[in-house]
C-alpha cells in the first residue's frame, strides 16, 4: 500500500475526492490516500507542501505559481477547475459601506500572506484602478477569523468564494458588495517534486481516479442535495454553482502559466518569473 498525503479546502470544489477515496478506489490499486481538510486555505497549503506535511495539494493556481517562484520544491501536475473561482467582496452587515468604491481605502481581512484571499485584494484593486501600494492586510486565518475581526472594525472587508460565504450573508452576518471572478482556472493539484520523482506512478494513477470522477461528478443522481447538505448551502445556491463550475482533466497549458505568472508580475506580487519546467509537470 503506498502512502500519499493530499490536503484541500472544505469546499464543495473537493466533493469528489472524499467520494472517491469514501468508496474505497484508491484503495483498490493499492494507494491509502490520507486527505487533510485546510480551511485556512492556499497560504497554509504552501507551507505544508514545502514542510513535507502533505504530499500533494489541491491549490488555488495563483497562490501556487507565486510559491514555487519563491522556491516552494513542488510542480504543477494538472488543472484540477477550469472554470474560474468567483471571489465574493464582503463587508459586516452593520457597515458604512454599500459599494465596491467605498472599500477603496479599506484594510482587508486575509487568511494568511500569500493566499488567494490577499493575492486576488491585488487583482481587485487593480481591476478598480486602485493603488495596489496602499493596500493594507489583516491576517485572520479562517472564515471565523473574518466574522470576528469585520464586526469588531479590525478590518474592512474581506474577499471569498462567493458560494460558501453566502450562508454568511443569508443570516445577515456578511453584506455582499461585488463580485470578483479569477482571470484564470481556479484550482490546480501541486505534488512536492521528491514524491514526483519516486511515485511517478502512483500520482499518475490518482490523477486517473479523480479525472474519471470529475468528468461524471455532475451526473450523479441527487449530487445536489449531497452537496447543499454537506456545505450547508441552499439547494438553488448549489444548483447555480453547479452550472458555472467546469472540472478540468489537463495539464496546465504554457499560455496559461503565462498569463498567471505575467499577471502576478505586473501586480509585483512576483518580481520574477519562472520556466514552464520549473513550474509545470505534465504525467
Amino acid at each position: 500500500m503506498n502512502h500519499i498525503k493530499i490536503a484541500g479546502v472544505p469546499e464543495h470544489f473537493n466533493l469528489p475526492w472524499h467520494l472517491s477515496i469514501d468508496n474505497g478506489e484508491f484503495e483498490a490499486v493499492g494507494i491509502d490516500l490520507q486527505w487533510t481538510d485546510v480551511p485556512e486555505g492556499t497560504g497554509k497549503m504552501c507551507q505544508m507542501l514545502r514542510d513535507g506535511e502533505t504530499d500533494i495539494a489541491v491549490i488555488l493556481s495563483e497562490g501556487i505559481v507565486k510559491d514555487i517562484v519563491g522556491g516552494n520544491a513542488s510542480k504543477i501536475v494538472q488543472v484540477y477547475v477550469e472554470s474560474p473561482l468567483v471571489w465574493g467582496i464582503h463587508v459586516d452587515a452593520k457597515s458604512k459601506y454599500q459599494t465596491l468604491s467605498d472599500l477603496e481605502n479599506g484594510k482587508v481581512a486575509i487568511s494568511r500572506l500569500g493566499s488567494g484571499s490577499q493575492l486576488m485584494a491585488y487583482v481587485n484593486a487593480n481591476n478598480q484602478g486602485w493603488n495596489t501600494d496602499n493596500l493594507k492586510f489583516e491576517i485572520i486565518n479562517t472564515i471565523d477569523g473574518a466574522v470576528e475581526s469585520l464586526s469588531k472594525g479590525a478590518s474592512d472587508y474581506f474577499m471569498w468564494e462567493k458560494f460558501m460565504t453566502k450562508p454568511l450573508v443569508d443570516k445577515g452576518i456578511f453584506r455582499k458588495v461585488a463580485d470578483c471572478p479569477t482571470p484564470w482556472p481556479c484550482f490546480v493539484i501541486a505534488v512536492r517534486d521528491e514524491v514526483l520523482k519516486k511515485h511517478p506512478n502512483t500520482i499518475a494513477q490518482i490523477l486517473e481516479i479523480i479525472n474519471i470522477k470529475t468528468q461524471s461528478f455532475k451526473e450523479i443522481e441527487g449530487i445536489d442535495a449531497v452537496l447543499a447538505e454537506k456545505y450547508h448551502q441552499k439547494i438553488e445556491d448549489i444548483q447555480e454553482w453547479l452550472s458555472i463550475t467546469e472540472w478540468s482533466q489537463s495539464a496546465l497549458s504554457k499560455e496559461m502559466l503565462n498569463k498567471i505568472q505575467n499577471q502576478l508580475f505586473d501586480l509585483k506580487i512576483i518580481d520574477k518569473k519562472g520556466t514552464f519546467a520549473k513550474i509545470v509537470k505534465a504525467l
